[in-house]
């Protein structure tokens, strides 16, 4: 109980720094998001502590539980894990926010159990986008938010395995043929400024940061010397050689996406038909 409630309190902090940076950099759609999140670790922070006044001296590590002393011994039982506090689509809204990028399964898993300490099988992802889109279509843009599908640039179509967040605008949900690459030191940099952020080590995430570093040239030159500045500066030189070629490609996805996509397509793909980037000039000739 203690731990869900410290861990409440720690989600509740990084909402409110999130709202804050929101709110600087004149994002109000991302400001309103974050800020009824907020309310909601609020209020389950709140329900938390009630619980736990209401169980008082039988909470776990007490020395009493249901009227026991100390010293009773209960019936032999499988101890009860408690369930995550956070609905699943809260937690990876958490990791995908911390990124910034789509992002496979599990990588979202991942990157939750190595910042916010919490652990979740990447496999109960799978049905979640069809959830998500099952929503949608039933009430569009009734939540603030819908993990939805990154797109491949050619067919619009759902990329495979990739997930992302609803509000992103579509050039950063668009995949080509540069963005694997380009997403994946984008979260190397978002992990690394995340760990320099934790004033203690986390061994979770000095081994994420690991993952990435082993596979940028001149991030690191073994597992124990990893350092999130080097990583960090490794990453931006790589991306500095890529990001213009790929964001001009997204750039003209995501305006194919906008013209020829519904809104539920825009979010979850479409598996209909090729969407052709000539077709304008196609019909000026005609």
């Amino acid at each position: 109980m203690a731990q869900g409630i410290e861990a409440l309190e720690r989600r509740i902090d990084r909402l409110r720094v999130a709202v804050r940076e929101a709110v600087l950099a004149g994002d109000g759609t991302r400001a309103r998001t974050l800020r009824a999140q907020l309310k909601d670790a609020d209020h389950a922070w709140e329900a938390a502590l009630a619980e736990a006044e209401t169980a008082g001296p039988g909470m776990p590590g007490s020395g009493l539980a249901h009227g026991k002393a100390a010293g009773e011994s209960a019936p032999d039982r499988e101890p009860s894990s408690p369930g995550p506090l956070l609905p699943i689509r809260e937690q990876v809204y958490d990791a995908l926010s911390l990124l910034q990028v789509p992002a496979a399964p599990r990588l979202i898993a991942t990157v939750h159990e190595a910042f916010f300490a919490s652990a979740f099988p990447a496999v109960r992802l799978t049905s979640l986008r069809r959830d998500e889109e099952r929503s949608f279509r039933t009430a569009p843009f009734t939540r603030p938010y819908y993990i939805c599908a990154a797109l491949s640039a050619d067919f619009l179509s759902p990329s495979r395995g990739l997930l992302a967040v609803s509000t992103w605008p579509m050039e950063r949900r668009v995949i080509g043929s540069l963005s694997p690459r380009v997403d994946f030191l984008t979260a190397a940099i978002r992990a690394a400024e995340a760990i320099e952020r934790i004033p203690v080590q986390v061994p979770a995430a000095r081994r994420l940061l690991w993952r990435f570093a082993a596979s940028i040239p001149g991030a690191a030159s073994g597992s124990d010397s990893v350092d999130p500045r080097a990583v960090r500066s490794a990453a931006e030189a790589e991306l500095a050689v890529h990001v213009d070629e790929d964001t001009r490609a997204r750039h003209d996805a995501a305006g194919r996406a906008r013209r020829q996509l519904g809104d539920a397509e825009q979010l979850f793909g479409t598996k209909l038909k090729r969407a052709d980037r000539f077709a304008g000039t196609a019909d000026e000739d005609a």
